[in-house]
């Protein structure tokens, strides 16, 4: 909806707006439909129904936008990349680091507005991380998770963030780190099998 704009239904925006908009989300789309309908949803999506084809159709838009778009559109353009290359059967880890080094980039040159300046990307994808760690940047992904955890929160209660920094902290060599927050992680998310695992692996009791 509009900036400024009241939360409601039946709201009119341009189509310009809502392809603004949906970019920042890498124009993902879900489609609801009864199971017994399934083979003809299929047959409707037709190559969309095949994730190779539509991993690689939304890394050639992300791709073909990153050079002709500017500002903030093109901060998600390149972050639009690196999420697409991780998201194809075999990830491209390598490549999806360094659209997300060049994302970070233009990131850093947005303004300060927080309207404007996304600085809650962190929150909710998790990408850059896979990213980083899987090209054996560990470092990066600590200094990301420690920004994202410090500076754009007011209290580092993000157990991602906290689940891949003791991640690469345990690949750097600091266990005592690692442990410490897998279980932060934990606190906040109580019963998370996947920290759960993380420590028992280490030998640990949650």
């Amino acid at each position: 909806q509009p900036q400024g704009a009241p939360p409601g239904h039946d709201r009119r925006i341009s189509f310009e707006q809502f392809i603004e908009g949906w970019r920042a989300f890498n124009y993902v789309f879900v489609v609801v439909y009864p199971y017994e309908r399934e083979a003809q949803v299929l047959s409707l999506l037709g190559d969309w129904a095949d994730d190779n084809w539509a991993t690689q159709h939304a890394l050639d838009m992300a791709e073909n936008e990153s050079r002709i778009l500017t500002g903030i559109d093109q901060y998600f353009a390149w972050f639009n990349k690196g999420t697409n290359y991780i998201s194809f059967a075999n990830p491209d880890y390598s490549n999806a680091a360094l659209a997300y080094d060049y994302a970070f980039g233009l990131y850093a040159k947005l303004t300060g507005d927080d309207s404007i300046r996304p600085y809650r990307m962190m929150w909710y994808q998790t990408g850059p991380y896979k990213a980083y760690f899987f090209s054996g940047r560990y470092a990066d992904v600590i200094n990301l998770a420690t920004t994202t955890l410090e500076d754009t929160i007011s209290k580092p209660n993000l157990e991602e963030s906290l689940y891949w920094r003791a991640q690469a902290e345990y690949m750097a060599g600091n266990t005592q780190a690692a442990v410490a927050d897998y279980r932060a992680a934990l606190a906040i998310h109580p019963g998370w099998e996947t920290a759960i695992q993380a420590l028992q692996d280490l030998g640990v009791q949650p």
